[in-house]
């Protein structure tokens, strides 16, 4: 079977308010939207990585439940692949509970659900398709001990790992880093592993250099509308970030991510990649909600050259 992009994580489903500004604690706001839209970060990123015409496989878990249902449906109408995806008859499907104001900022509550019972059932189903995959992407909306084995079984399997530590950990096992060839944290995130603030360049270079020497290959640290910074063994580089006018953040991150192993797949450098993550995650911060804004391969290659030509 032809390699593909394998992702291992959580599938919810998005429950998404638009108010005028976020609430404060003890705050009741009147919203002005409501929808449900198809998420999770494992599934965000697959649909991401399969809008941009890759191959696409998703390991992970939904509850037996009408949620459930629609999501796989969701997931098989974009060509992800969901045959190792397990329906748990003993859980509800993961939900996000995602609040978003006018200024496309968010607060977002995750009840996992079927997702908090991915474990060994789900290691086996992902080691079995290791042999069809190229590269592994990871999240942590499912149990980080389950993340920690997956990544583990990739390394020995030839396949590329590519983590997003979000949502954010006050610290990672040490033993996950080495197993761990590139980490994509945002500001916030990478302020969190580091215990510092990662606001601009030069201090997402300090942050590359303390997670590379707790043993990841490749540091990129997302810093929102400012650009992206990167780090390797042998280079560190900064990418701009591409000038859109946000409408919705809520899978900005996903969308970064599965551009970047996309491109990788395909055999880019990886300063190519980056730009691709960077142009993916730009597009899908034009659009509301999770995996309603990610772009086609075709709105993608027309945003990269317009950009391109206007350079």
């Amino acid at each position: 079977m032809n390699p593909r992009v394998l992702v291992f994580g959580s599938i919810n489903m998005d429950l998404v308010a638009k108010v005028s500004r976020l609430p404060v604690p003890g705050e009741t706001l009147l919203g002005h939207n409501f929808t449900t839209v198809p998420g999770g970060k494992g599934a965000n990123q697959a649909v991401a990585v399969a809008r941009l015409g890759i191959p696409t496989a998703m390991v992970g878990r939904v509850g037996k439940d009408q949620f459930g249902q629609e999501l796989l449906q969701n997931l098989q109408s974009d060509h992800v692949q969901t045959d190792a995806v397990y329906i748990d008859a003993s859980n509800t499907s993961g939900v996000a509970i995602i609040a978003v104001d006018d200024n496309a900022e968010n607060h977002i509550i995750v009840i996992p659900g079927a997702n908090g019972n991915v474990g060994e059932e789900d290691i086996e189903r992902l080691i079995q398709q290791l042999p069809k995959a190229s590269v592994l992407l990871l999240q942590l909306e499912i149990p980080l001990s389950a993340v920690q084995q997956a990544a583990q079984a990739a390394q020995q399997a030839g396949v590329q790992v590519i983590l997003d530590p979000a949502p954010a950990p006050t610290e990672l096992p040490r033993e996950l880093y080495p197993v761990v060839d590139i980490i994509t944290p945002n500001a916030v995130e990478a302020g969190q592993l580091v215990n510092f603030t990662v606001d601009r360049p030069e201090s997402a270079a300090k942050a590359a250099t303390i997670l590379q020497q707790r043993g990841v290959k490749t540091a990129i640290i997302k810093l929102g509308a400012t650009g992206v910074f990167c780090a390797t063994a042998d280079e560190s580089f900064f990418i701009p970030a591409f000038s859109v006018k946000a409408i919705d953040t809520v899978a900005a991150g996903d969308a970064f991510n599965g551009g970047l192993a996309a491109a990788l797949f395909q055999g880019y450098s990886l300063r190519e990649a980056v730009i691709w993550g960077a142009a993916t995650g730009a597009l899908s911060a034009t659009k509301a909600g999770a995996q309603s804004s990610l772009p086609t391969r075709e709105t993608f290659e027309a945003f990269l050259q317009e950009y391109q030509t206007l350079k």
